[in-house]
């Protein structure tokens, strides 16, 4: 990833070395080092676990996703913001994911080119770069919609319903006043941004642009360890546990394609009540 970083933009660089791929449509591809990355990563974990399963990105391809079972599995974003990295925006990140009995148990994050490592172990804290983030206490308790910074992603989507749908999400929050909005182009960044406190809450399923168990699954423990508030933006039955309540924080539902992500829980609520309110473009 460096070496693309490095050359891109000037007369070093070569195009060619990412061999680019589409994958659904031509918005969603892959490069060969999201190939290269997902070997690499695969390779070292089995050689230290040969009976632990792998779910990565690049392996599935346009397939359906495998399911997480109670066996311990390792899901692999090789380069989340796979389009910021073509196109030498730093802001991409390569991500793993670990999970025991089903839920996201430990994930690591690295961003390359702003060389942030972030750790996080399920009741042991989350970290950047060795130290402790700070958890969800203070300023970041008492956030409000009015006051935040809130981060959406539009995704592939195409369908004039669903630019719609998400265009009239952030009609919503313009009428309601926010203090910024962002679109960064990775989902496991937005997650570790909101946990960090540089951003207060993220959202994604308001259309076809919902994300996959490889953007959801290492940076939520990281989201998890800071005392953020993490569950389903919309639901279906799958997002429900056995008692008929939705799932949220560890228990969230990996392969939902509907997600919201805040500093606190009012917020998550306020956001939720905002961007789902119906407008007339929708």
């Amino acid at each position: 990833m460096t070496q693309h970083y490095d050359t891109k933009g000037t007369a070093d660089e070569n195009m060619t070395d990412l061999d680019i791929s589409t994958k659904s449509n031509a918005a969603d591809f892959a490069t060969a080092i999201d190939v290269m990355n997902e070997n690499l990563i695969e390779t070292s974990i089995l050689k230290q676990f040969p009976t632990h399963k792998i779910i990565g990105e690049e392996g599935v391809g346009t397939g359906t996703i495998p399911p997480l079972t109670k066996e311990k599995t390792w899901i692999i974003d090789p380069i989340d913001g796979t389009t910021n990295f073509a196109s030498g925006l730093p802001l991409s990140c390569v991500s793993i994911g670990f999970c025991i009995n089903g839920e996201p148990h430990m994930g690591v994050v690295f961003a390359p080119m702003t060389n942030e490592l972030y750790i996080a172990v399920r009741g042991k804290g989350a970290y950047r770069n060795g130290v402790r983030l700070l958890p969800c206490t203070g300023e970041k308790a008492t956030k409000t919609l009015s006051n935040a910074i809130v981060c959406f992603e539009f995704g592939y989507a195409k369908s004039e319903e669903a630019a719609n749908n998400m265009v009239g999400a952030v009609e919503n929050l313009l009428k309601h006043g926010v203090r910024s909005t962002r679109t960064l182009g990775a989902g496991v960044l937005d997650l570790c941004y909101v946990a960090c406190g540089r951003m207060d809450v993220v959202y994604t399923g308001m259309a076809d642009e919902g994300w996959k168990p490889w953007d959801y699954c290492a940076a939520l423990v990281v989201a998890m360890e800071c005392g953020c508030t993490i569950t389903h933006l919309t639901h279906s039955f799958e997002d429900m546990d056995d008692d008929g309540k939705l799932r949220s924080g560890y228990a969230f539902n990996l392969y939902s394609k509907t997600m919201i992500c805040g500093v606190n829980e009012q917020l998550v609520k306020e956001t939720q009540k905002c961007v789902l309110k119906k407008t007339p473009m929708m």
